[in-house]
């Protein structure tokens, strides 16, 4: 990507993220708080140690990390976002900040934590040699992001349905790709060259429970940045084909049941070298 489009594609995803935290909170803090506890395990995250909670939304690993008796600090570019999170826990220090420049010294932290935060950066392997900066010699980093789309199928389902029903170039400003870290070798490539030693990647089970077969796409439509760009960038008579046969087929996987969609996500890991 050239700095143009790194910067087109970050000021699309700030200003994404500005206008949806509450809706982004009813839709996925059920889901993406089911990776906090091994994102803070595989971090070290315990009692007394100094935790930045990079990319912080709502606070749900910043929570997490505080009731185990660490000291931490949620840093996210979105005001609106670090609004929400100071209202959800105001015991936490929750500031405005960049993770492709964090604002605080090297080797200021035991642990650095990001849940699902690198997905939306217009430069993740600056984010990745951040929080390795920042980090003690010997403290741990831990990121969590989506498993592949035929995995994490709540994806699949809306990506399947908007490439045969509409269109995936919708005239979005160019990122870097999604599921990019959702591949062993590439995770394990990114750690490594961003200086981690001993990296580590592995996938955590999450299912996503869903109050009827409408929600996967409303969900997805106003509660996310990428995805839902994608769906609003469509015609409407496009958007009304995806939409059913989003709903067809969440319905076809529940059978007489409540939708239960599997939705792992890939945890990575790695240690800064002493």
């Amino acid at each position: 990507m050239s700095s143009r489009e790194q910067r087109g594609f970050k000021a699309f995803e700030h200003a994404g993220w500005e206008a949806i935290p509450d809706r982004y909170d009813a839709g996925f803090g059920s889901l993406t708080s089911q990776a906090v506890a091994a994102l803070l395990d595989a971090a070290d995250a315990k009692a007394g140690a100094r935790v930045l909670d990079v990319a912080s939304g709502p606070g749900y690993v910043a929570a997490q990390a505080a009731a185990r008796g660490a000291c931490v600090t949620g840093i996210d570019f979105a005001a609106s976002m670090v609004a929400h999170a100071r209202a959800r826990h105001p015991g936490i220090d929750f500031r405005q900040g960049d993770a492709e420049a964090l604002d605080f010294p090297d080797a200021n932290f035991d642990a650095v934590v990001m849940n699902f935060g690198l997905l939306h950066l217009s430069r993740p392997d600056a984010a990745l040699a951040e929080a390795l900066r920042v980090l003690r010699p010997g403290g741990k980093a831990a990121f969590t992001v989506w498993a592949n789309p035929s995995r994490a199928i709540g994806f699949g389902i809306v990506l399947e349905a908007s490439e045969a029903r509409g269109r995936l170039d919708a005239g979005l400003p160019p990122g870097p790709p999604f599921f990019r870290f959702s591949d062993v070798a590439e995770a394990n490539r990114s750690l490594t060259a961003a200086g981690f030693a001993t990296p580590l990647v592995m996938e955590i089970e999450q299912i996503w429970r869903l109050e009827s077969h409408d929600a996967l796409f409303q969900i997805m439509q106003d509660g996310t940045v990428r995805t839902g760009g994608l769906l609003r960038a469509q015609s409407r008579q496009a958007l009304k084909a995806i939409r059913a046969a989003v709903r067809a087929r969440v319905a076809e996987l529940a059978g007489e049941g409540a939708p239960a969609l599997p939705m792992p996500a890939v945890l990575l890991c790695g240690t800064r070298p002493r």
